[in-house]
């Protein structure tokens, strides 16, 4: 199991975060992300769950005609993880 980041180790990841919402008290990183159409959303959303799925770690999200909300959170662990910040990072370099 991934061991819950320390404050301390959230704060050191912020600058890598550009773009994310730390919600620190509900343990999770939150980012919307809008697109030209569907199609373009879409096609985000499959480069993101390869991503995730090589991961071992996926993100609860959402989508709406051209918007994708994601959230990110390691349940078992009972909030952020290292694997939520490489995730972010991954998915911010799409």
């Amino acid at each position: 199991m991934a061991e819950k980041l320390k404050p301390a180790d959230i704060a050191s990841a912020r600058p890598k975060l550009s773009g994310w919402t730390i919600e620190e008290s509900e343990g999770k990183l939150k980012r919307s992300f809008k697109f030209k159409d569907f199609s373009e959303a879409f096609g985000f959303m499959t480069r993101v769950a390869l991503l995730a799925e090589k991961a071992g770690h996926h993100p609860d999200w959402s989508n709406s005609y051209n918007k994708v909300e994601i959230v990110l959170s390691t349940h078992d662990a009972g909030g952020l993880t290292q694997k939520d910040v490489d995730l972010a990072e991954k998915i911010s370099a799409l």
